[in-house]
């Protein structure tokens, strides 16, 4: 039997988050990533998502090692979540990734930790496979691809990445580790395809310095930037601005200082000695002297810009004279609570810069259609598999593949839980994983089941009701009137069921006459007395918890 390569991914094939992938060989497994997903309005008390690991619990396989390409939640945020599900294996990550990683392991007690790895490090043998790593410009430093070795072939692992010539902290990509990858053989590229849709190419991060500079010029009042924390560029971006204006700059955001901190202690951002004031001496300085680093770019309900805009942040109340920058696009389902925290920006007279109004305070991170395509060039793959992008991305991503003569039976659209096989004699589709949705509550870090959600979404769309009996266990009859609690319901409705609701329960009850021998029978009839009288006066299906006591 021939060998073979299967990949698998967990998450962020048909979704931009929640990476992860699985690159089977004979009993061993070699995974790449491991990220986040971020709920949406539907997912009520849902925080993250995470990748469904089932199967990694199941395959009887052994699992090598992890590579993770960069510093995003998407890529590397559920390590605390998933690792202490998982026996111990190595992980490996570019320096800053390995610290982000490490702090964020730490933060939640999980004694593992990735390894760093430089750029110049060489190959790094685990088990079956040999990969190494290759410096990608990404919107945060130390962005990696993974050139993947294995028994049966060569695999160019192009997580997030586009090509910028002249990116502001002069780490440039490794086009000739590209192109020698390439020369090697490479059996598959997985490629980032979110701006498949996209045509050109897009724009250096090194245009952003200017504008911001010539934004603080213009602002009377305190200058706010919000964006991704982990991006470093960014963030030493507008340091530099505003020190040549002579602003006084402050961080404020547990996020965003935690990156600043690891940044700092790594040599990758410098703060002139005297510019950085913290937020308790704020009030010391002149509004039009500040620049402020808020965390809060997707508009998170308890963010530190949601609260300095809804006026819960004493330190910093938000004036007219004040201007706020988003320097970052709103990750897909974030696009609400993002417009309404403008909204509420604009009652208060700011100016807020955002997408919509400008272009000039940020650029993606990942590659337009023609980034996409150089990389099918300096790789010249056999097959190609784009990632990191929802269906349509990856559908367009499709049509850039074909543009460079690759056929259509050689590059696989697949999405989450699709197996690819790979052999020296053909690439195929093979068994679909049924994944599931693993939603987290991020206070308690505990998986919240999907019942449990359609729960939340039933008592949010239609109420609660809750009917408390007190019933006689000798003639089974209710005593005294039901308490009847209803939420979600018009004041006038709530007392009308209430009346009405207590009538029926002591009909269907005083058809009994004997003593109560099933108490589950009891409280089932009275939901479902509940449940029908409900719809009939009001046709609605809220959550009916009937409560039952023994008398």
């Amino acid at each position: 039997m021939d060998d073979k390569i299967s990949i698998i991914p967990l998450g962020g094939a048909s979704d931009v988050t929640k990476n992860m992938y699985v690159y089977e060989y004979k009993n061993e497994i070699l995974l790449v990533d491991c990220g986040l997903g971020f709920a949406n309005e539907t997912m009520l008390g849902v925080d993250l998502l995470i990748p469904d690991i089932s199967y990694l619990k199941t395959s009887g396989k052994k699992i090598v090692g992890m590579a993770i390409t960069h510093g995003h939640e998407d890529h590397m945020g559920a390590l605390p979540y998933i690792l202490p599900e998982l026996p111990s294996f190595p992980i490996y990550a570019t320096p800053l990734t390995a610290e982000f990683a490490n702090s964020k392991l730490n933060e939640f007690g999980v004694t593992q930790r990735v390894q760093k790895v430089e750029f110049n490090g060489g190959e790094l043998k685990i088990g079956s496979f040999t990969i190494s790593f290759i410096r990608i410009t990404h919107s945060v430093p130390d962005t990696s691809n993974i050139f993947i070795k294995t028994p049966v072939g060569n695999f160019y692992h192009g997580s997030d990445f586009k090509f910028d010539l002249t990116p502001y902290d002069g780490k440039k990509t490794e086009f000739k580790k590209i192109s020698q990858a390439g020369d090697s053989g490479i059996l598959c590229l997985l490629s980032d395809s979110l701006r498949s849709e996209k045509p050109g190419r897009t724009p250096s991060e090194s245009k952003l310095t200017m504008a911001f500079e010539k934004a603080m010029e213009e602002t009377e009042g305190k200058f706010l930037v919000t964006t991704y924390s982990s991006n470093i560029s960014r963030l030493n971006q507008v340091i530099h601005a505003a020190a040549r204006l002579n602003r006084k700059i402050c961080f404020i955001g547990r996020s965003v200082i935690k990156c600043k901190e690891i940044a700092q202690s790594m040599g990758y951002m410098n703060i002139p000695k005297g510019m950085e004031v913290e937020v308790k001496n704020l009030r010391n300085f002149k509004d039009k002297d500040l620049v402020l680093v808020v965390a809060g770019s997707q508009g998170q309900e308890n963010s530190a810009l949601t609260r300095i805009v809804s006026d819960e942040f004493k330190e910093i109340k938000l004036r007219p004279a004040d201007t706020i920058v988003f320097s970052a696009e709103a990750i897909p389902g974030n696009e609400i609570s993002v417009n309404s925290l403008i909204d509420e920006i604009a009652k208060k007279g700011a100016r807020a810069i955002y997408s919509e109004v400008s272009d000039e305070f940020h650029v993606s991170g990942h590659g337009a259609s023609e980034d996409l395509m150089l990389m099918m060039s300096l790789t010249r793959p056999q097959n190609v598999m784009p990632i990191g992008g929802t269906y349509r991305h990856m559908v367009a991503y499709k049509a850039l593949a074909k543009r460079q003569g690759i056929d259509d039976k050689n590059i696989f659209v697949g999405g989450n839980g699709q197996e690819v096989v790979f052999s020296k004699n053909g690439s195929h589709f093979g068994r679909r994983l049924n994944l599931k949705n693993v939603y987290v509550d991020q206070i308690s870090g505990e998986e919240v089941e999907s019942f449990v959600l359609m729960d939340r979404q039933k008592i949010a769309k239609e109420g609660v009701v809750v009917v408390i009996c007190e019933v006689e266990q000798e003639t089974g009859q209710i005593v005294d009137n039901p308490n009847i609690i209803a939420r979600g319901f018009p004041s006038q409705d709530a007392q009308d069921l209430s009346k009405n609701l207590s009538r029926e329960l002591r009909l269907a009850l005083s058809r009994k006459k004997e003593p109560v021998t099933n108490w589950i029978y009891i409280r089932r009839l009275i939901g479902e007395v509940s449940e029908k009288h409900i719809f009939k006066a009001f046709r609605k299906h809220p959550m009916v918890l009937p409560i039952v006591i023994e008398v």
